[in-house]
């Protein structure tokens, strides 16, 4: 059985089992560390993360839907979380914002999970998907309007970015002209940069005041459906459910349709496949889901009692982290990497259980319309610079990757793209909503993501 060292330790001891999940070493090739750990430890291994806090890294497929799918034994819910009971996760750790108890449904199992999930789903399933991707169909053009006649473009910046925000911005029913600031806001708090703060306090009150507008006048849209939903949510959970919604969409779409792209640009057989009709896109979107999923790694669960998985002991209060991207390479279920998994969505890379994404579908509606609009309009695209100059950021819990430079012949813009309209005024601020602790959160999903 796999011991830790004393989470009060500030280095592991001599000799500790246990591999750090943070810091430039493992940042530099999360996947190689996943496969050193699979070797060393089986399906289960014993991993650190900030500040040299013990946690189960879950590498094993099988043992990874068996903690995504029994929360009577693995919770949700972080006030379990032993090292945080034991004061060992102070207010300024970087894992405290996503572990932070909050009465949203990531973070509760049960009744009260159903009903928040519940209001959640069944406002996403009103969505006419033609509808959607009539949006995504807009949004795609005017963005590759900005640089076809240039012959040149970023796809992470000018086009893989943008596009789930400027998508998800018109599904809540927020004016378009919110949309280009709500990007730039969304990218802020992501990467951490010294606005993260005020820009976090920008998207928070402008979902505010959103919400507020919605009472007032109802739309056809996410959020009036929330609002309207039986289970009667208070403004505050609205928000922050938009909130978890907007930005979760935001990065784990961009980084989808970033990984597709690539894998367009620099695998000639994928390619070639594609082209060739051997793949469809939604296969070849299924395929980067299983080899590249946009989250490597999911925090947390937390063991309810003391529990064994994949033949490790687990005692109650330790915390799990669940490894999408090493279960899905798991040798057990893909014993042969190079065998395409058309069709197959039994990966990991939404999760699985009562807390799977519940925005999958949208997300893939927004890859697939939007790549095949992209391809469509500029069908010459090739890769700019040499494949091994591209570089990725990582962090606990994604890999990204940072710019997808192409090149192509220059072309008009569409006839039918609208232009975009310009950015709005600042939201003003808002007072607290009620039940909202009054504590400021800073850029928790900049935190969540591990990026400063």
């Amino acid at each position: 059985m796999s011991t830790f060292p004393s989470p009060a330790a500030s280095t592991p001891p001599p000799g500790c089992p246990a591999h750090r999940l943070y810091g430039p070493e493992a940042e530099a090739d999360p996947m190689g560390l996943y496969e050193k750990l699979r070797a060393e430890h089986g399906a289960v291994a014993p991993v650190l993360v900030q500040g040299d806090l013990p946690a189960w890294l879950v590498l094993g497929h099988r043992e990874n839907l068996d903690v995504a799918r029994t929360p009577s034994r693995f919770s949700r819910d972080p006030r379990l979380w032993r090292d945080m009971q034991a004061g060992n996760v102070p207010q300024d750790h970087p894992l405290t914002p996503m572990t932070a108890w909050q009465p949203v449904c990531h973070f509760v199992d049960g009744a009260e999970h159903e009903r928040l999930r519940g209001a959640l789903t069944e406002s996403l399933e009103r969505f006419d998907r033609r509808g959607v991707r009539r949006y995504v169909k807009r949004f795609a053009d005017q963005l590759i309007d900005g640089f076809a006649e240039s012959g040149r473009g970023d796809l992470v910046t000018d086009f893989a970015e943008p596009l789930p925000m400027l998508v998800m911005t018109q599904l809540v029913g927020a004016p378009d002209s919110y949309g280009p600031r709500l990007v730039e806001a969304a990218r802020d708090m992501i990467r951490g940069t010294e606005t993260a703060v005020a820009s976090n306090e920008y998207v928070t009150a402008t979902l505010r005041e959103l919400v507020a507008r919605k009472r007032v006048v109802p739309g056809r849209d996410f959020t009036t459906w929330m609002l309207e939903h039986p289970t009667a949510l208070s403004d505050y959970e609205i928000v922050e459910h938009l909130r978890l919604v907007m930005i979760a969409a935001f990065e784990s779409t961009a980084n989808l349709v970033a990984n597709t792209l690539r894998m367009v640009l620099t695998d000639q057989r994928f390619r070639a496949n594609l082209s060739g009709g051997h793949m469809t896109l939604p296969d070849a979107l299924e395929q980067v889901l299983w080899d590249e999923p946009p989250f490597t790694t999911i925090l947390g669960r937390w063991a309810t009692g003391d529990t064994e998985l994949g033949g490790v002991h687990i005692n109650a209060g330790d915390m799990l982290l669940l490894g999408l991207a090493p279960g899905n390479v798991d040798p057990e279920i893909r014993p042969d990497l190079t065998v395409p998994v058309h069709g197959n969505r039994s990966h990991l890379a939404f999760s699985s259980g009562p807390h799977k994404c519940p925005g999958q579908d949208i997300g893939r509606a927004i890859a697939d319309t939007g790549i095949d609009t992209l391809l469509t309009r500029l069908p010459d695209l090739e890769l700019a610079v040499p494949e091994h100059e591209l570089r990725w950021t990582s962090s606990l819990m994604s890999r990204h990757l940072i710019a997808l430079p192409v090149r192509f012949t220059p072309r008009g813009t569409s006839v039918t793209a609208a232009t975009r309209a310009p950015a709005p005024p600042a939201a003003p601020p808002a007072a607290p909503l009620p039940g909202e602790p009054p504590a400021a959160r800073g850029s928790w999903w900049a935190r969540l993501l591990g990026r400063r």
